[in-house]
């Protein structure tokens, strides 16, 4: 939707957007500027900084923060999100340079799972860690998990959990985590391509931390999560080469995956990794959509990809084996070029998904990033800003399914991250754009709620703007000094993001798997998190004011 159109629409008070709640665009206008009033992008203004907005009902506390001392710092890693290579602002007067940090890298906390648990432990014996927790892995330099303790005082607010393997090796910048309550340990991805894959952690301190890469694999994994059969769906998120032509856009690279453990209570014990495979419009026997290497123009602007982005398609899809620890064991491997050569359908980096609550994880919902570049030559109706998809199953282990488009990203709904449902009827998606894009569009990233029982291809139902993340003073800075980059050698990101989008009740148990049960926001010890990564790296919590309003709280009936 273009600048003037969702200006017009923001006008009438948020009606349309209301419209995609109640799921008819027959809606009580009244009744709809009653319920939610929601804000505009917060734009991007050269040097200055900006608050965040958020929709009427909501405020956010911050959890814990960058410069949060760790109760059992190092001199490597003493905070939270800074690292101890510089100030954490730089000296008046110096100037960074190859080999001269002006200020601290920057860990970049990432996703946030949240867990209610008893008796744990940490550094300092004698004190009581309460009960509630949110673990984070951290996605850039040295690689760590933390673990904040919500419960907890200043002193001992925010743990250093892990900062290396059981093998004395250190962990890898992480992207993904979630909690598998079989194998009963925490599950932490590293988005690194071929170095990357998936590492497990025990809940006792200090943990024990496993690399498992040989049973799943390598691969740029961001999102993971388990269904009700103990399976673990992978998201990956590996960027395609850009065309010849098509400079501004790139091949799709990256591809969904699901692991069925032989023994879902020890991931270690091997079983098979899947690859999602997505046969084309109306062919049959089944003819996949695939990968075309050397030839990246073939797929950006290809027929194949106008289909998938089409509302009201529907394509069969197959589950293909492309590694089984039974016959190719268990050395590591490349989940990537497997998937390529098992003929696996790519997609334009699917970093996070859920599973919708209440239907017994039949239907799967996925977001694709697109191309974060205002100028791609694929535009909406290729992918380039993105998607968000929905994939129906018989049943979780189902080898067969059928994809569908949900939502077509545009440019001012693109660039989807992480993804929560924030009740049944009721799903978050939030954006990373970057310092480019957020440039080009004017705009900084938001955070938006969609109605999963909405026709998004009729344009007047559009989603809500959930989230409006505006600008902190040290990320104004650091956009200032990435400008530079990579001549003057900077090493941290510029304007905040919206990462981490998390809603749980922190049940530890198998029926606390995001979407097990419904969400009931606020109430029943439902609650909700992200981080605004970058800057000052805070990770909020999301609350009512006071009561709040019905629309927060219910399930969008």
């Amino acid at each position: 939707m273009s600048t003037g159109r969702w200006k017009r629409v923001s006008r009438l008070g948020s009606v349309v957007a209301l419209a995609a709640i109640v799921g008819t665009a027959s809606a009580d206008t009244a009744k709809a500027r009653r319920a939610i009033s929601d804000p505009d992008a917060v734009p991007k203004v050269t040097g200055n900084s900006a608050p965040n907005a958020l929709a009427s009902g909501l405020i956010e506390s911050p959890v814990a923060q960058g410069s949060q001392p760790l109760e059992n710092g190092t001199d490597a890693i003493p905070f939270y999100g800074y690292h101890g290579d510089g100030p954490m602002v730089p000296a008046p007067g110096d100037v960074q340079a190859p080999g001269h940090n002006v200020e601290a890298s920057k860990s970049e906390p990432d996703k946030n799972t949240y867990l209610v648990l008893h008796d744990q432990n940490g550094p300092d014996p004698d004190y009581d860690y309460g009960s509630h927790f949110l673990f984070q892995g951290h996605e850039l330099g040295a690689g760590y998990i933390t673990r904040v303790n919500l419960d907890g005082d200043d002193a001992h607010r925010v743990t250093l959990f892990a900062t290396e393997d059981s093998l004395g090796n250190p962990l890898p910048a992480f992207d993904g985590s979630t909690w598998d309550p079989w194998a009963s340990r925490l599950l932490f991805t590293a988005e690194n391509g071929a170095a990357g894959g998936v590492w497990q952690s025990t809940l006792d301190f200090p943990p024990v931390v496993e690399d498992i890469s040989g049973v799943l694999g390598r691969g740029g994994y961001e999102g993971i999560q388990n269904d009700s059969d103990g399976n673990l769906w992978i998201a990956e998120d590996v960027s395609g080469a850009k065309g010849v032509v098509n400079n501004h856009a790139r091949q799709p690279n990256s591809f969904l995956f699901r692991f069925l453990p032989k023994n879902k209570w020890d991931l270690t014990k091997g079983g098979k990794l899947q690859a999602l495979q997505v046969c084309r419009l109306n062919v049959t026997p089944c003819d996949p959509i695939v990968f075309h290497a050397g030839d990246p123009d073939a797929d950006i602007l290809s027929q194949n990809q106008k289909d998938l982005h089409t509302y009201g398609n529907q394509f069969r899809t197959n589950w293909i084996t492309v590694h089984d620890t039974d016959h190719d064991g268990t050395a590591p491997f490349d989940a990537n070029a497997l998937a390529k050569a098992k003929l696996a359908t790519p997609f334009k980096r699917p970093e996070n998904a859920q599973f919708r609550p209440g239907r017994q994880f039949r239907e799967f919902f996925f977001d694709a990033t697109g191309d974060t570049d205002a100028a791609t030559q694929a535009g909406s109706q290729y992918g380039g800003f993105g998607a968000i998809f929905k994939l129906t199953q018989a049943n979780p282990s189902s080898d067969t399914g059928v994809l569908a488009l949900f939502f077509r990203g545009d440019l001012d709904h693109t660039a989807f991250d992480n993804v929560a449902f924030w009740d049944r009827n009721r799903v978050v998606l939030v954006e990373d754009r970057g310092d480019g894009l957020h440039t080009a569009h004017g705009v900084y990233d938001s955070g938006w709620l969609f109605d999963v029982r909405t026709d998004y291809s009729d344009p007047d139902n559009q989603p809500i703007r959930l989230i409006a993340v505006g600008r902190d003073t040290s990320a104004t800075l650091d956009s200032a000094l990435s400008a530079g980059a990579p001549a003057n050698g900077f090493q941290n990101e510029g304007d905040n993001e919206i990462t981490g989008i998390h809603v749980s009740d922190g049940d530890p148990g198998v029926h606390g798997i995001l979407g097990a049960r419904e969400p009931h926001l606020f109430h029943g010890g439902w609650r909700a998190f992200y981080t605004q990564q970058h800057g000052d790296n805070v990770t909020w919590e999301l609350l009512p004011t006071g009561s709040g309003p019905g629309w927060l709280q219910g399930n969008g009936d």
